[in-house]
């Protein structure tokens, strides 16, 4: 029998000074069984930090061949492609031709994911966004990750700043070299 998603709900208070974003957002969220806490708080983050008019998670694994996070404009065209963890060069190479701007948000070292794409081709490297969150971040979010959440969460020159009750979590999101 196969195993079913889990469902999060997440009630979020966000201020991210860096773009002028203050919005109050009541996320549901699956997590498929294959899908670690880790990725799945990274997606999260990342759908936090590029909150915008027009983005939504996607199908998940059911559609492999759309981002993990979409950003699209009114028409149904696709203006960021957002990815989470160490997508393959092919993967990444496709996301470059698919949207003006692609973003890759991982919660592993990128090292390795950098070393593997080095001699691949992909479309626009050069405009490539690569951000690694911080990973004591990381492990203090799943450590608190209920199928409930309600936090507040602020950005600060990619400094996070989150509060869950009594609880402050710190860290940092940063840019990675392409």
């Amino acid at each position: 029998m196969a195993q079913t998603s889990t469902i999060y709900n997440f009630d979020i208070d966000l201020a991210d000074s860096d773009r002028g974003v203050y919005e109050h957002l009541e996320l549901r969220v699956a997590r498929h069984p294959s899908e670690s806490e880790e990725y799945l708080i990274t997606r999260l983050l990342a759908y936090c930090l590029e909150y915008t008019e027009g983005i939504a998670f996607s199908k998940g694994i059911s559609d492999p061949d759309e981002p993990a996070i979409a950003v699209r404009d009114l028409t149904g065209a696709m203006r960021v492609w957002i990815e989470i963890g160490a997508p393959d060069a092919a993967r990444v190479h496709k996301a470059g031709k698919a949207a003006g701007r692609v973003a890759v948000y991982t919660h592993k070292d990128p090292t390795q994911m950098l070393k593997l794409w080095a001699n691949e081709r992909i479309h626009r490297i050069e405009d490539l966004e690569l951000y690694r969150i911080d990973r004591a971040l990381l492990d203090a979010m799943v450590a608190a990750l209920d199928r409930r959440m309600a936090f507040s969460m602020s950005v600060n020159d990619r400094d996070l700043y989150i509060a869950m009750g009594d609880q402050a979590i710190e860290g940092r999101v940063a840019r990675v070299n392409t």
